[in-house]
């Protein structure tokens, strides 16, 4: 199978990036967009050992209403579409996500087991309980359980954004405020998108115990949408080896932020640890990238 009959999802945005034996699957986060995946996923294709494939969610990458039209096994019925494209070319696959991508790849664990080599958890959001959070989120899980409670509230991206790199936090917030949803995601989220989220979540808490998968799971101790409980509720309870490592100096979005670097050379290590191929030294390997939408360079998280 060619690279270009995998399913990539909605849209332009999903790409795919090197061209090694072992495929690793990364899920961008809810209302987020593949974008906030390419930086650790370039630095894993130049390895040389890895092909890096992100798909775009359904209903994401444009308006709050395509959201809302979808639902999370939507959302999760495309990413496995890649993954069975992803399976049938890799002996050897790797999922993992940011925020709820990283939920939902112990989903995608938990439907196809034996068939995921390990994953990889990044800032994984099971509740939002950040310090930037308002407290009276707290009260989220009772609103969607009264008919049109979810009528009632919206969440609205505020600063920090997930990120406290200054400078990037600033073409974030310019490119969400002007509707450039394709490459800084969706500046509020619904709340029948919420609920679509924590019931998602509920499933995956029951299944946790039986998914005995090695897990790399990295949660920044500044994260200001979702607390490291997340990181320890993952680590109690997910039924496989978990390493469990805690950044600094930087908050939700590890994968773009000021340790952005650590994450890929954390990700790159427990891959080498959990393949059975003879890798190559990273030091100077290049890698093909092939894209297909954004342009890299366009990209906000370049």
């Amino acid at each position: 199978m060619s690279q270009a009959e995998i399913d990539l999802g909605e849209g332009t945005a999903g790409f795919v990036l090197g061209e090694g034996p072992v495929g690793i699957l990364l899920i961008h986060g809810l209302t987020g967009t593949p974008t906030e995946l390419r930086q650790v996923a370039k630095g894993l294709a130049k390895a040389g050992n890895c092909t890096v494939y992100v798909p775009t969610l359904a209903g994401h990458c444009g308006d709050n209403s395509d959201l809302q039209a979808t639902g999370w096994r939507d959302w999760y019925e495309g990413v496995r579409r890649t993954f069975v494209g992803v399976k049938q070319r890799h002996e050897q696959v790797f999922v993992g996500g940011l925020s709820m991508g990283a939920v939902m790849s112990m989903y995608l664990a938990s439907e196809h087991p034996g068939q995921v080599a390990g994953l990889l958890m990044y800032s994984t959001t099971l509740k939002y309980d950040g310090w930037s959070i308002n407290k009276m989120a707290f009260i989220t899980p009772l609103l969607i359980r009264i008919p049109f409670g979810v009528r009632l509230f919206r969440f609205t991206e505020k600063p920090p954004y997930g990120i406290k790199n200054e400078r990037l936090r600033a073409i974030v917030e310019r490119q969400m405020k002007e509707g450039e949803s394709s490459e800084a995601g969706l500046l509020t989220m619904e709340g029948v998108t919420v609920r679509e989220l924590h019931w998602m979540n509920a499933v995956v808490k029951k299944r946790m115990p039986s998914i005995n998968v090695p897990a790399l799971v990295l949660h920044s101790i500044e994260d200001d949408i979702t607390s490291r409980w997340n990181a320890d509720y993952v680590e109690r309870h997910l039924g496989g080896p978990v390493t469990k490592i805690l950044l600094d100096n930087c908050y939700h979005m590890i994968t773009v932020d000021l340790q952005y670097r650590r994450v890929i050379e954390l990700s790159a290590e427990f891959i080498d640890q959990h393949t059975h191929y003879v890798l190559p030294n990273r030091v100077g390997v290049g890698a093909v990238e092939l894209k297909r939408g954004c342009d890299a360079g366009a990209s906000v998280y370049q």
